[in-house]
C-alpha cells in the first residue's frame, strides 16, 4: 500500500513539475552585476519555434532590442551598436551589453514568443554591485505612469478596432503593437513589415484579429470587447528616420454604464456649442449696433432738405 501510494505522489509531481517551474521563472527576478560585456540569459526552459524575441526596459519608451529569425535584429537609438542576440541555441534570446554607463541600470524584461507553446517571460534587474544598494534588489522599482495619446471607451460586448495609424516622418518599414494591461510588462501582440517578397504580418493576439495595410497601418479588430482588453495599446513604427510611438488606452465599460472619461467628453461638447452659440449672438448685436450707427452718421451729413426726406420717409 505504501509504494503505491509513492508511486502516485511521484506521479503528481511529474504532472506539476513543469507549470511549477515555469510559475518560478516568471516570478524571481534575476540580477546582474552592471560590467562589461554583461549577458542578459534569456533561454526558453521548453522546446519549440522561436517567432520572435523582445527585451524592453522600464525606464525607456521604445523596446530595447527586437529579434526576429527571418528579418533580424531591430535596435532602440540608444542601444545601437551596443547589443548583440548570443543565439547559442535555437530557442535562446540573450543579449550582451558592450560599452555600459550607470543609464544601464534598470529592470528589463525578456518576452519569448514561441509556437505552439505561446509566449515566455523573465525579469532581469542590472545593478550596481560594486557598491551596496539603496533598495532591496528583490523589489522591482516603482512602475512609471504610462501616458496615452488617445483614450478610448467602449462599452462591453461590443465591437472595436485599434488603428496603428499615426502621422509619422520617414518611410516605414516596419509596425510592432504591443500591450500592457495595468501593472504588467508590454507584450508584443502583433508585427507588420515590408519585405522583398511583398508584405509580411504576424498576429500574436489571443483575443482579436491583427491586419496589415500596404502603407503599413496596422489594426487590431477585437469582437465581444471584455475587461480582459483594457488597459495600454502602443504602436512603435520603425523609420528610416528613427522611431516614433503613439499609445492608445482603452477603458471598457457595462452597457448603458457610467464612465468618468464619456461623461466628461460630453461636458466638453455642451459647453463647447454652447460657447458657440453665445460668441454668434455677440456677434450679431454687435453687427447690428453698427448698423444703426452708420444710419445716424448718415443722417447727420445729409443735406437739410435731403434730412427732411429722410424723416418724412421713415416716418412712412
Amino acid at each position: 500500500m505504501e509504494a503505491v501510494q509513492k508511486d502516485c505522489w511521484y506521479f503528481v509531481v511529474l504532472i506539476f513539475l513543469p507549470f511549477l517551474k515555469v510559475a518560478v521563472q516568471q516570478r524571481v527576478i534575476a540580477t546582474v552585476r552592471l560590467e562589461e560585456g554583461m549577458v542578459l540569459d534569456c533561454l526558453c526552459p521548453w522546446d519549440g519555434n522561436l517567432s520572435m524575441v523582445s527585451w524592453t526596459k522600464l525606464s525607456e519608451k521604445n523596446p530595447v532590442a527586437v529579434f526576429h529569425p527571418e528579418f533580424g535584429v531591430a535596435l532602440s537609438h540608444r542601444f545601437q551598436g551596443r547589443v548583440d542576440f548570443l543565439r547559442t541555441t535555437p530557442m535562446d534570446g540573450s543579449i550582451s551589453i558592450r560599452n555600459v554607463t550607470h543609464q544601464d541600470i534598470g529592470l528589463y524584461y525578456c518576452s519569448v514568443q514561441t509556437f505552439p507553446q505561446g509566449p515566455w517571460t523573465k525579469h532581469i534587474q542590472v545593478e550596481d554591485l560594486d557598491e551596496p544598494p539603496e533598495e532591496d534588489p528583490t523589489e522591482p522599482p516603482p512602475p512609471q505612469e504610462t501616458v496615452a495619446n488617445h483614450e478610448v471607451v467602449a462599452e462591453q460586448n461590443s465591437n472595436l478596432t485599434i488603428e496603428c495609424n499615426h502621422q509619422h516622418n520617414g518611410t516605414v518599414n516596419q509596425v510592432v503593437l504591443e500591450k500592457m494591461l495595468h501593472g504588467q510588462p508590454w507584450r508584443i501582440i502583433g508585427v507588420c513589415k515590408k519585405t522583398e517578397g511583398g508584405l509580411v504580418g504576424e498576429d500574436y493576439s489571443d483575443r482579436g484579429r491583427i491586419s496589415c495595410a500596404d502603407s503599413l497601418d496596422m489594426s487590431l479588430q477585437l469582437t465581444q470587447v471584455t475587461q480582459e482588453d483594457d488597459g495600454f495599446y502602443r504602436c512603435t513604427f520603425n523609420t528610416d528616420a528613427g522611431q516614433q510611438t503613439t499609445t492608445v488606452q482603452l477603458t471598457t465599460v457595462a452597457p448603458g454604464g457610467f464612465s468618468l472619461s464619456l461623461y466628461m467628453m460630453y461636458i466638453y461638447i455642451g459647453a463647447g456649442a454652447a460657447g458657440l452659440v453665445l460668441l454668434i449672438a455677440i456677434i450679431i448685436v454687435v453687427m447690428r449696433q453698427r448698423k444703426r450707427n452708420k444710419r445716424k452718421e448718415y443722417r447727420v451729413k445729409l443735406h437739410p432738405s435731403q434730412g427732411q426726406k429722410w424723416r418724412q420717409w421713415q416716418r412712412q
